[in-house]
């Protein structure tokens, strides 16, 4: 079960990168609402972007993603492994989703954002780093906690719901 979670986390990760990927394919500006306030009124300033065009890139992110990073645990969790009650489903949820923390913070925010000129948007150059030592502290804490609460969550309805 070990091996399965790891397989999935690591599916779901890629899946994210692949997410950041597509969404960055013509121009980190086009992820721009990712960054702090003060990169996307740059942004909107150099008529990089619209406000519009923030705000759409910004719902169909959230449209896509969370949807989809929802089927995809609960899929996994309950369809494929066969969990069953709570504590199997939270623990195998949570492993899931925090290979993808690890994933996030690590290979994305750390190294792509931080170490490479992908997510560099041309005329915001001094505002970087792009994510703050502050950001990426409440990142972790976010995405450790946040998980956890939320695969409770969702685990929770699932019993309810289903009576598993």
């Amino acid at each position: 079960m070990i091996i399965r979670v790891l397989i999935e986390g690591l599916l779901l990760g890629g899946l994210l990168v692949l997410f950041c990927a597509f969404g960055i394919r013509n121009g980190a500006v086009n992820m721009a609402f990712l960054y702090h306030k003060d990169v996307q009124d740059r942004c909107l300033e150099r008529g990089l972007i619209t406000a519009q065009q923030l705000q759409r890139n910004r719902a169909v992110f959230k449209a896509v993603c969370i949807p989809i990073y929802f089927a995809f645990v609960l899929i996994s969790v309950y369809a494929v492994n066969g969990a069953r009650g709570f504590w199997p489903g939270f623990c195998q949820m949570f492993g899931i989703l925090s290979i993808v923390n690890l994933i996030d913070r690590l290979l994305i925010d750390e190294y792509w954002v931080g170490h490479t000129r992908a997510w560099v948007i041309p005329g915001t150059e001094d505002l970087r780093p792009y994510i703050s030592g502050r950001d990426k502290a409440q990142k972790w804490f976010i995405g450790t906690v946040g998980f956890a609460l939320l695969s409770a969550i969702l685990s929770d309805i699932v019993v309810i719901v289903s009576g598993l």
